[in-house]
């Protein structure tokens, strides 16, 4: 199994923290998805779908939706959730463990879509060429796609500062009277790949005094707003929108994000080509 495209998460402890990291369990983009969803009819595929943040407020929503990730222990999470939702709500979810660049889900969906960045940990062009060849595969024709990432600010990128700590999160609290801080840099910068090296180290102490330390490292990928278009073109996709934050805000110099709303325009062949 390659852990390059989990995004490191194979871990079942980094998947237990994923979901007590307030600027992840708060972020304000799962009524944005929702909303798209809700939208486009259903059913949904989500890739990179992790412990559920955005999947289970979508079937509260009365979407259908399948969840697709590679990290087991991330599935492990989202499946521990389950049993507090209603008949209903579990009715609508399927669950696949499987590498969002290489799967055969057998159907097809009205709309899919990758919250919070997983295609960034996809470092090579094949593998992004993979994600979105599998996605036109299983969307009905004119189904949308949605993918989020951040626009990069270059100061993050350049300079010598990025090497050195920067605190994210101070003294959370956990059950069992533990808390958790956690802090992150990048300890190298590829200019030429677009890709960054990232650590996140966690701190869990324990009310006896006790602490460990749990690291995350991973190679993050950045893009630009036209080389995602290009790719799209290539895997049969058009854009139609460009969205700058969850607001639906017009992309611009200053947004934070780049929120890529795309449409399936034509088939693959079997070489992965659109028909035009």
């Amino acid at each position: 199994m390659k852990d390059a495209t989990s995004g490191g998460y194979l871990d079942d402890q980094l998947a237990e923290l994923y979901d007590q990291v307030p600027m992840y369990v708060f972020r304000e983009d799962v009524q944005f998805f929702i909303d798209h969803t809700i939208a486009s009819g259903g059913p949904v595929l989500e890739l990179g779908c992790g412990t559920g943040r955005v999947l289970i407020p979508t079937a509260r929503a009365g979407v259908p939706i399948t969840g697709l990730d590679m990290a087991e222990p991330m599935l492990d999470r989202l499946r521990s959730k389950l049993p507090a939702e209603s008949d209903e709500v579990r009715a609508r979810i399927d669950i696949v463990q499987a590498d969002m660049c290489d799967y055969d889900l057998g159907r097809r969906y009205a709309m899919a879509m990758i919250p919070f960045r997983p295609f960034q940990h996809l470092v090579a062009v094949e593998e992004q060429l993979g994600c979105l060849r599998c996605a036109n595969r299983h969307l009905e024709l004119n189904g949308k796609l949605i993918i989020d990432m951040f626009q990069l600010n270059h100061q993050t990128v350049s300079g010598s500062e990025w090497k050195e700590w920067r605190q994210d999160l101070d003294a959370h609290e956990l059950p069992e009277g533990r808390t958790i801080s956690r802090r992150h840099r990048r300890t190298a910068v590829h200019k030429a790949e677009q890709v960054m090296d990232v650590e996140i180290e966690y701190e869990i102490a324990s009310p006896d005094g006790s602490t460990e330390r749990v690291l995350h490292a991973f190679p993050f990928r950045w893009f630009y707003r036209y080389e995602i278009e290009h790719l799209l073109a290539r895997c049969g996709f058009g854009v139609s929108e460009i969205v700058g934050d969850f607001d639906g805000s017009p992309f611009a110099d200053d947004s934070p994000q780049m929120i890529f709303i795309a449409e399936k325009l034509n088939e693959l062949d079997e070489l992965g080509c659109p028909y035009e």
